[in-house]
């Protein structure tokens, strides 16, 4: 059975700066993409950034430059580093992982705070 569990949220000031981590129970390249999303009160969830089972990345425009998604293999986790951030990023924010022809996986979600 797949597992996400996410860590890393919190209470920050704007301009901080978070890593948020997801960790899989099993392989991640056993995917065909991960990601992040994130939902704020009132919103629609909305991709963040995601990576794809080749290495290749993608990330919503709001986030460029401030926001990179990585991965550990041998950890089984995928990272998304959080720079500069902005009152517009709190959220709850979802790992996501997918595969083929199957309904995709979420984590529990983790809150990320941004006080300005």
């Amino acid at each position: 059975q797949v597992q996400l569990v996410e860590s890393g949220g919190g209470l920050v000031q704007a301009g901080g700066s978070l890593r948020l981590s997801c960790a899989a129970s099993v392989s991640i390249f056993s995917f065909t993409t991960m990601g992040w999303y994130r939902q704020a009160p009132g919103k629609q969830r909305e991709l963040v950034a995601g990576i794809s089972s080749g290495g290749g990345t993608n990330y919503a425009d709001s986030v460029k430059g401030r926001f990179a998604i990585s991965r550990d293999g041998a950890k089984n986790t995928v990272y998304l580093q959080m720079n500069n951030l902005k009152s517009e990023d709190t959220a709850v924010y979802f790992c996501n992982a997918g595969r083929t022809f199957n309904p995709p996986y979420w984590g529990q979600g983790t809150q990320v705070t941004v006080s300005s």
